[in-house]
C-alpha cells in the first residue's frame, strides 16, 4: 500500500514509546522518598526549572497558611464560632479549600488582599479575624504572581511584585504580634513567652514564607538578567549556530 510504514519503523516507533512510558514512570517517583516532591504530571513537560521552583514554592506557601490557620483557631477558638462553624474540623476544611482559591471572607467581598490584611488587624472588625488575616495572606500571596499558583513557560511573574509580597508578610507577622484591642488585649493570640513557655512556632512558619518569597523574587530577577548575559557571551565567544 502506498504510504504505508515499513516494519522496521514501526517496531523502532513501539520501542522508542516503550523506552518514553519507561522514563515517565521513573520520574513519577520522588527522587527521594524523604523529600517533599511532587508527583509527575503532564504540566510539568510545559514547566522551566524557574517554574517547577515556583510551583513548589507556591505549594509550601500556601500549606504555611494552613498550619497557620490551625494554630491561630487553636488559640483563638473564639473566632471560628463568630463564623457559625459548631466544630474546629468544619473551619478548617472550608479554609484551607479557600486558601487555595486566593477567596477573602463573604463579608469582605470587593476588597483587594491588603485591604483585607488592614481590615483583619482593625480592632473594631467583628467578623472572625483569623479566617481574614490568613486569606488576606493567601490571596496577597497569589496576586503577587499573577493569580496563578501553578507556573507554566510563558508566564510573566514579576520578581518586584514577588519581593513586596515577602515584605507585606513581614508586616503582617509585626501586626500579629503588636495589635491591642481597647483593653490592651492582644488582638489574636500567637507566640508566647514568660512562665517558662516559648512558643514561637508562628515566627517560624512566617520565617519559611518569606524565605520561600525572597528566594523566588531574586531567581526571577536573576532569570532575566542571565537572558541578556548569554547573549553576551555568545558573541564574546563567537559561537556560531549549528546548521544540521
Amino acid at each position: 500500500m502506498a504510504g504505508a510504514r515499513p516494519p522496521a519503523f514501526a517496531r523502532r516507533r513501539a520501542g522508542w514509546l516503550a523506552c518514553g512510558l519507561l522514563a515517565l514512570a521513573g520520574c513519577a517517583a520522588p527522587s527521594d522518598p524523604g523529600m517533599p516532591g511532587e508527583a509527575m504530571s503532564a504540566d510539568q513537560f510545559a514547566q522551566s526549572d524557574l517554574n517547577r521552583l515556583q510551583t513548589l514554592a507556591m505549594r509550601d506557601n500556601l500549606d504555611s497558611l494552613d498550619r497557620l490557620l490551625e494554630k491561630l483557631y487553636r488559640r483563638n477558638p473564639g473566632e471560628w464560632r463568630k463564623a457559625g462553624f459548631t466544630d474546629l474540623g468544619a473551619a478548617l476544611e472550608q479554609g484551607r479549600a479557600r486558601i487555595r482559591r486566593g477567596e477573602v471572607p463573604q463579608e469582605l467581598d470587593g476588597l483587594q488582599d491588603i485591604e483585607v490584611l488592614s481590615v483583619a488587624m482593625d480592632p473594631r472588625y467583628p467578623g472572625d479575624r483569623v479566617a481574614a488575616f490568613v486569606l488576606g495572606l493567601s490571596s496577597m500571596i497569589i496576586a503577587a504572581h499573577g493569580g496563578l499558583t501553578r507556573f507554566h513557560v510563558g508566564d510573566a511573574i514579576q520578581a518586584r511584585h514577588v519581593f513586596n509580597a515577602a515584605r507585606n508578610v513581614e508586616i503582617a507577622a509585626w501586626m500579629l504580634s503588636s495589635r491591642r484591642d481597647a483593653q490592651g488585649r492582644p488582638l489574636l493570640l500567637s507566640n508566647e513567652l514568660g512562665d517558662g513557655v516559648a512558643n514561637l512556632s508562628f515566627e517560624r512558619e512566617f520565617g519559611r514564607i518569606i524565605a520561600r518569597l525572597d528566594l523566588e523574587a531574586a531567581l526571577q530577577d536573576e532569570s532575566l538578567r542571565r537572558i541578556g548575559i548569554n547573549y553576551v557571551q555568545g558573541l564574546l565567544f563567537f559561537n556560531f549556530l549549528p546548521v544540521r
